[in-house]
Order: C-alpha cells, then sequence, then structure tokens
C-alpha cells in the first residue's frame, strides 16, 4: 500500500495539489533567504554542546558519586539514577508544550539554560563551599544532610532546565532549514546526523576531560569548569540571534485534537460519505502555516468531524471546530494515535540504553583500568567507546550508506526512518548478549582467584558492549529523533522531540521498577540478582533477561512498523513530478 505517489489530486483555488509523503513543506511563516543557515545553526549547536558536556559530566559519573559520597548502596544508587534520567527525560514534555503553544522555541531555550545554569552554580557551591561540603574531611562514613539536600536539588534543577532545553533547541535548529527548497530540505536530513555528532563530541569530552578533572582535581572544580563553559555559550545563543529562523506559537496543540474527537463523537451515527474530498478542508490559500494533509483510511471513525451537516451550510456552526473538523485536523489526531504503538514497542531499547550509565559503569570499577604504569582510566571515562561507537555510525551512515541507498531505494532518506530504528535494536540485543558474556567471564575469574578478584581482568573487556550499543544508538537514537520531529503535526515539533525523550524517560522508569521486581523475585528463590555490591550480584542473568525481552519487542515492532502510514502531505503537482525520491509511504519495515 504505497502512498508515496498517490495519483489523485484536490484542487484550491485553481491550484494542483497532490498527495504524497516527501511533500515540501507550504504555508510556513515567510522566513529569510537560505544563506545564513549553518551560521545560524553554528550557534545552536554551540548551546547543545555545552548542555551535553554538563549532563553526562555528571550523568556517567552520577552513580558513582551516589554510592562513594552519598553512600547508597548499588541498588538504591541505580535506582536512584533512573530516577533522575526519568524525571530529565520526561520534562521535556511540558517543556515541548510550551514552546510549541505560548513561549516559543528562543524564549523557551534561553529561560530554560538560565534555570540549567543556576543548578550547575548550585551543584558547584555544594562541594565549594564549606558548610555544604558532604563533610569536614576528604573522606567521610556519613554525609552531611544539608548536602544531600542541596545536591539533590541542583540535579532536579537540571532537570527542570533540561526540560526546557533539549526539545526546544533541538526543533528550533531543525527549523533553521527551510523545507520549501529541495537542497535545505536534503540539508534537514543530515542535520539530526550532524547534531548527533556534535552532541556526542560533547558528551566525549564530558565522559573524558571532565570526568578526568573529578578524579585528580576534585568535583567542585569539574562543576566550576562546566558552569563557566554554559554561561559562556548562553551569550554566544544570544549573539546568534539576529540570524535565526522563528516559527511563531500557534497556542495549544491539543485544543485541536481534542475538538476533533467532540466532534467525533456528536457525529458518530452518521454515515461515511462514499467520497472522501466531501469531507471539509479549508483551501490552501487560508492556511497560514502548517501543511495540508491527505485524507487515509485508517481510523475511519475520526473521519466523522470533518462530515458537513446539510442543515449547517452556510450557516455559522459550519465555522464552529467542536462541530466541524477539517480533514488535515483529523488526519494530525491520527498521526498523533498510530504513534503511540511506535513509542510503546521502543521502550525495551531504552530499558537497555539505561544500563549504559548504570551497571555498566559501575562494573568499570571492579576491573584493572591501568593503561601505563601509574594512570588510571577515570571509570565514566569508558562510556567515551559508546560516543565513538555513534560517531562512527552516524558518519558513514551519513556520508556512505545514505548516498547509495537514496540511488537504490529511491528514497529521499535512503531508507525509511522505522527501518532504520529497527536497525538500531538489533544492536541493542547484541550488546546486552555480550555484556552478559562479558559479566560471566569476569565472575569466573572472580571465583578463581578470590584475592585479586576481577582486578586481573582488564577494563577493555567492556569495549564492545560500549561501542556496540553506541553504534546502536547512531541508528535507533537519530532515527528517534527524525521520527517524532518529521511525523507528529507540524504545530508540534518542539512536543515532538520531547516524545522522543520521553522515550528514554519512561524506560528510566521501568528500569527501576524491572530492577524492583526481579529483584523481589530472585531473592525468594535464594539468592538476589542484585546484592549489595556487583561481586555478589548476577548482573549477566539481567542482561540475558533484558536480551530476551528486547528480542521479543523486535519482532512485535517490525510487525506495529509494517502497519504504519506516515505523514501524508499535500503538495504543488509540479513539484511532484519533478521529485526523483519517493517519500516513506506506508508500510516502513519490509
Amino acid at each position: 500500500m504505497e502512498q508515496s505517489k498517490r495519483e489523485e489530486s484536490v484542487d484550491f483555488d485553481e491550484e494542483k495539489w497532490v498527495c504524497d509523503s516527501s511533500a515540501d513543506h507550504k504555508g510556513r511563516v515567510p522566513l529569510r533567504a537560505s544563506t545564513g543557515v549553518w551560521r545560524a545553526s553554528l550557534f545552536i549547536i554551540a548551546i547543545e554542546f555545552s548542555e551535553r558536556l554538563s549532563y553526562f559530566g555528571i550523568a556517567t559519573s552520577l552513580i558513582l558519586y551516589l554510592t562513594k559520597v552519598i553512600h547508597q548502596d548499588l541498588k538504591t544508587a541505580a535506582k536512584s539514577v533512573n530516577y533522575w534520567s526519568g524525571v530529565t527525560t520526561t520534562m521535556p514534555l511540558l517543556g515541548g508544550f510550551l514552546a510549541d503553544a505560548y513561549l516559543g522555541q528562543f524564549s523557551t531555550v534561553l529561560v530554560s539554560s538560565v534555570v540549567y545554569l543556576l543548578g550547575l552554580m548550585l551543584l558547584t557551591m555544594s562541594r565549594l563551599v564549606p558548610s555544604l561540603k558532604p563533610c569536614d574531611t576528604n573522606h567521610c562514613d556519613e554525609t552531611r544532610r544539608i548536602h544531600e539536600v542541596v545536591f539533590f536539588l541542583a540535579i532536579y534543577l537540571i532537570s527542570i532546565g533540561t526540560g526546557g532545553h533539549k526539545p526546544s533547541l533541538e526543533s528550533f535548529g531543525a527549523n533553521q532549514f527551510d523545507d520549501d527548497h529541495s537542497k535545505e530540505r536534503r540539508k534537514k536530513m543530515s542535520f539530526f546526523n550532524w547534531w548527533n555528532f556534535g552532541l556526542c563530541s560533547g558528551l566525549l569530552l564530558g565522559v573524558t576531560v571532565i570526568v578526568y578533572v573529578q578524579d585528580h582535581a576534585g568535583w567542585g572544580v569539574s562543576y566550576l569548569i562546566l558552569t563557566a563553559i554554559m554561561a559562556s555559550t548562553i551569550v554566544i545563543f544570544c549573539a546568534g540571534r539576529p540570524f535565526y529562523r522563528y516559527r511563531m506559537p500557534t497556542g495549544s496543540p491539543l485544543t485541536p485534537m481534542l475538538q476533533v474527537l467532540v466532534a467525533a463523537i456528536k457525529k458518530r451515527n452518521l454515515p461515511h460519505p462514499s467520497d472522501p474530498a466531501e469531507l471539509y478542508e479549508v483551501p490552501k490559500s487560508q492556511k497560514t502555516q502548517g501543511r495540508l494533509l491527505c485524507h487515509t483510511d485508517r481510523l475511519k471513525f475520526l473521519d466523522k468531524a470533518a462530515i458537513i451537516l446539510e442543515d449547517t451550510k452556510n450557516s455559522a456552526n459550519q465555522q464552529n471546530p467542536w462541530l466541524l473538523a477539517t480533514v488535515t485536523k483529523v488526519e494530525e489526531m491520527k498521526l498523533i494515535l498510530n504513534m503511540i504503538p511506535i513509542w510503546l514497542t521502543t521502550l525495551p531499547f531504552g530499558i537497555c540504553v539505561a544500563q549504559g550509565s548504570t551497571f555498566f559503569i559501575k562494573q568499570c570499577t571492579t576491573l584493572d583500568r591501568e593503561i601505563t604504569h601509574g594512570f588510571l582510566i577515570p571509570p565514566a571515562s569508558i562510556y567515551s567507546l559508546a560516543a565513538i561507537g555513534m560517531i562512527v555510525s552516524v558518519t558513514i551512515y551519513d556520508k556512505v550508506l545514505v548516498p547509495v541507498l537514496r540511488r537504490v531505494t529511491k528514497n529521499e532518506r535512503g531508507i525509511k526512518i522505522l527501518q532504520r530504528i529497527g536497525i538500531g535494536m538489533v544492536f541493542t540485543i547484541i550488546t546486552m548478549v555480550v555484556a552478559a558474556l562479558v559479566e560471566r567471564k569476569r565472575l569466573s575469574v572472580l571465583k578463581n582467584d578470590p584475592m585479586k578478584g576481577s582486578m586481573s581482568m582488564s577494563v577493555f573487556w567492556l569495549a564492545p558492549q560500549f561501542i556496540i550499543i553506541g553504534v546502536g544508538d547512531g541508528f535507533t537514537l537519530v532515527g528517534l529523533q527524525e521520527y517524532f520531529y518529521d511525523q507528529v503535526p507540524d504545530s508540534m515539533r518542539s512536543l515532538g522531540i520531547a516524545l522522543y525523550l520521553s522515550v528514554i524517560g519512561a524506560a528510566s522508569f521501568l528500569s527501576s521498577l524491572l530492577i524492583t521486581v526481579v529483584d523481589h523475585i530472585t531473592e525468594k528463590s535464594g539468592q538476589s540478582w542484585f546484592g549489595k555490591d556487583l561481586n555478589s550480584s548476577r548482573l549477566d542473568n539481567f542482561y540475558w533477561l533484558l536480551a530476551a525481552i528486547t528480542a521479543v519487542n523486535l519482532c512485535i515492532y517490525v510487525w506495529v512498523a509494517r502497519q504504519y502510514s506516515y505523514k501524508n502531505v499535500q503538495r504543488r503537482a509540479a513539484v511532484a513530478d519533478s521529485n526523483s525520491y519517493e517519500g516513506d509511504g506506508v508500510g516502513a519495515m519490509a
């Protein structure tokens, strides 16, 4: 059921429009010439680099801080990290909504960056101000209560800042590219790849340079550096203001969806029209922003919201959005409903990703981290291998695979978005299998040499699982960003990025829940898989469980993706005829 080249057309004001899922954006706010697009993007990427540097400099070593400074046990520390990560990646749902509906993306980024900066300042004070330090000495068995309060307040302020920063900044960056121009539209498809290249560069420095400073100069010095960098990039971001393209907020994007649902329920007893052209639509010339969408046959109940009643023609009731919705509004409602199964089937992937910043990092502390005589790799720095894997996979994908695949598949993206996400899930399964095998090897070494333990085993045994999960992220994470940005209604772009982030957030909460459930069940059977420390735990069994869950879920995801119907946009026939590439169409996972 490929819909990328449908023949049907609709005439509005003597202009011919065709339905095509690869259509250009129309009806946007008038934008300036495209010569300064990359210049504007550099200002935006600069503050994203700073935010990711700060986030990963804190996140990857958080479990170490909680166990060594706050003195939480392994299970509690892992759950604390998951809770914080969950809040940090679900807060964007609120931030994205406010950006799209009321504040605008630029204002939301600026305000949230200031909140983020306040969190970093408070975090710095918790280590440098004597009365807020964990204790009076360098080593203490019990942390001051005031330090715990200030520390958690600081990191959750950072969560709030991230909530407005992440969804607004990424969509703001993508909006710098005008889809009315074919060259800029293709640049936007590369934008998400290179955005993640910059993101990983910040990650790489965060888990190497910042983490090294934490180990050798102290936590307070590292937090001070992050605070100074964030303050500097806020100034840089503001300096780029004359070069940016802006979208005006359009009010709550949820109201039109509620109107569609109410109108469909009110007219639930009406028969479906035999011809979809009889459904109500606003002429293109009367739309001030956004694109017209083509009618689809899925979720036909909602089509009743666009049925024009005979007794309301040419009356005021026809203009009542709670009684009559346009085909475009109905299709936008369908888009959101169609996303729910995709969102649900990506959660197991997010659960696996959550292990990278918790148990994977903690494993490093039990292995030999010495490279040369006297030089130890900081435990969190091993995460840099995941960043390198992602950078390599994104670069090869964008520069090698996409050009080849475009010629083979005739798809402007190379492969469809959901196919890209599915490929990354395969790498995630392989990651968990490798992690389980490596952990079993570590436990066998510990059993054979109880005196020296697993310190005789090199930390680079963990390299494969970090590299593989990084390669998988280059497919799945980037694919999710592109999917939730592209497939939401045009008025919900920031909220779309927030939906992508919420996959990781919800998965972090599920990871904590799964740890609790597994701990409870295995404790009853004799020995819990999560002991006081790694050596008394059975993480290998937990990794096997995650591999099995993700494998079963991948089968479900493939079935859901094959049924998926991509956004289908009307565009001028002349443009459609001149385009040699197909859109994503329907049935992504072929």
